[in-house]
């Protein structure tokens, strides 16, 4: 009996858990690293994956760095090969927090919260610190955030060569929708 009760513990305590949590794995990640007057350097991941704590508001999401997709696809070999080195430094990841989160306030008015997290990247980590738009849509929750890294705080190498046609600030935005979270005005 005591087995079953002890099975039955940690089957609840789990299903709690994971009502704390909503995930999605078809998040949007974009980069831009384009300079006025060339060729436009930007591409999409749209397989991005995201957890959010809705308890607490802790943020995690991982990015394939292949995934990543570009209008010309000779921009994609390079950017996997020279740039990025994906074969070594398969993904990105950012974890995080939503400072001040709290489901219950969240409507279809676009509010604002503040991000901190830390990004690792290339072999390299830095503090990240900017605004997440969130939102209801459709009984989904959006999130959404946009912030600037350099490319030498990763250790990204540009070429001499190429360093007037690609920025050396990589504009980032995302974008994360969350499939049937618990909103407090929900029917």
């Amino acid at each position: 009996m005591k087995k079953f009760t002890l099975i039955f513990l940690l089957f609840i305590s789990t299903i709690a858990f994971a009502q704390n949590e909503m995930s999605t794995k078809t998040g949007s990640v974009n980069f831009e690293a384009s300079v006025p007057l060339f060729e436009e350097v930007e591409a999409t991941n749209k397989t991005a994956f995201c957890v959010l704590n809705t308890k607490t508001g802790a943020i995690t999401s991982t990015v394939l760095i292949k995934d990543f997709r570009f209008k010309i696809p000779m921009m994609e070999e390079h950017f996997n090969d020279n740039y990025m080195e994906s074969a070594d430094y398969p993904k990105a990841t950012f974890k995080g927090v939503i400072e001040g989160f709290n489901m219950n306030i969240i409507d279809t008015s676009p509010k604002e919260f503040k991000l901190i997290g830390i990004l690792k990247l290339h072999g390299k980590s830095k503090n990240i610190c900017t605004i997440a738009i969130l939102r209801k849509a459709d009984y989904k929750l959006e999130i959404i955030s946009d912030f600037d890294v350099n490319s030498s705080d990763f250790n990204i190498l540009i070429p001499e060569i190429l360093s007037l046609k690609v920025a050396k600030t990589v504009n980032i935005k995302t974008v994360f929708l969350f499939n049937r979270p618990t909103f407090a005005n929900n029917p």
